[in-house]
């Protein structure tokens, strides 16, 4: 069942105060009874996490990596992202916020559902990059953190790509469509399309099936993503920054105190794989707790919705934990306040 919390009178980046509407969803255990497991959805993605339309199905659910008869799961809604309304709430000032802008609505979220410990704060894409930004604004919050197919930074590379998204967005007679079309070409390699469709063309037409493929992307988006949702998650994309604009990266990162599970994919062209080694065996020097796993695969950045196999071989000792473990804890305040 969605629900939904009211964040009064929040100050965002560039000091504007407005009400937010968060909406969020619990599945599995009660909060009170089990670990809590926070999930963050990637650029189209939303609260639904599991079930038969859950976007992360093949990871979260009954007898899956995210045991939902195990684990209390919880997945908010990024403010804007037109799930089940409320698109428009930034639609005038959307570059004011921040990705940290939405970590801070997170965290006091989590105060008012009276949730004080996290077992893990999990996420891909934008939604690992939510991850690492909320452990650094509260460092003691989560005992694991595992960001996914994404950056405690926006690199230039990344800036540039989204840059043109931008400009598509505001320009095109069909921007939902065409920019859709565009980011497909970054979220997979070109040997991930060739695999795919071997230079083959469409018997009707005679079109090549790749640019049926981008069509059909571009109208399937258009059809659930609104324009202004799109432009919001876009620009939230190229305000990644857990040093809060000092640069200084690592500094941040060693603040947290939970265990960091850094999940990279070999072939990604969007969150580059470079960047995540680099960052472990930088971040490794200071903080001990701290592993990486790379995701070998064709396929680029979508990998990490792909390549479930792999995912769930590098996620499930993080979450074999026991419910001897929770119950054996008489406080309960490990979990849950």
């Amino acid at each position: 069942m969605l629900e939904e919390i009211k964040i009064e009178n929040f100050k965002n980046s560039a000091g504007t105060v407005q009400d937010i509407h968060l909406s969020y969803q619990f599945f599995g255990k009660k909060p009170t009874e089990a670990p809590i497991i926070l999930v963050n959805h990637a650029l189209t993605g939303n609260s639904l996490v599991t079930g038969s339309k859950g976007w992360w199905k093949d990871l979260i659910g009954k007898n899956k990596c995210i045991e939902i008869d195990k684990f209390c799961v919880l997945a908010f809604n990024i403010p804007g992202n037109g799930f089940k309304g409320h698109e428009d709430q930034f639609f005038e000032n959307y570059k004011e916020f921040r990705l940290r802008d939405i970590a801070k609505i997170q965290s006091l979220a989590l105060e008012k559902l009276n949730i004080t410990r996290l077992f893990a704060i999990i996420g891909g894409s934008i939604g690992g990059a939510l991850a690492w930004e909320l452990a650094v604004l509260k460092p003691d919050l989560a005992e694991n953190i595992i960001p996914i197919a994404c950056d405690y930074k926006s690199t230039d590379w990344l800036v540039a790509n989204c840059r043109i998204q931008d400009h598509i967005l505001n320009n095109s007679s069909n921007p939902v469509h065409d920019a859709r079309m565009h980011a497909m070409t970054f979220y997979r390699t070109p040997h991930s399309l060739a695999q795919k469709f071997e230079g083959k063309r469409n018997k009707e037409n005679q079109s090549f099936e790749v640019e049926n493929w981008l069509l059909h992307h571009g109208e399937k988006l258009k059809n659930r993503f609104t324009l202004p949702s799109y432009k919001l998650m876009n620009h939230l994309l190229t305000t990644i920054d857990i040093s809060d604009g000092s640069g200084n990266y690592l500094e941040a990162a060693n603040r947290i105190k939970g265990n960091v599970h850094l999940v990279t994919v070999n072939s990604d062209l969007f969150f580059l794989a470079e960047e995540n080694w680099n960052t472990y065996v930088e971040l490794s020097l200071l903080k001990p707790n701290i592993s990486i796993h790379e995701i070998r695969s064709i396929h680029g950045h979508d990998a990490f919705l792909i390549e479930t196999d792999q995912l769930n071989q590098f996620l499930k000792p993080i979450f074999q934990i026991t419910q001897k473990r929770y119950e054996n804890d008489s406080s309960r305040s490990v979990w849950a306040g």
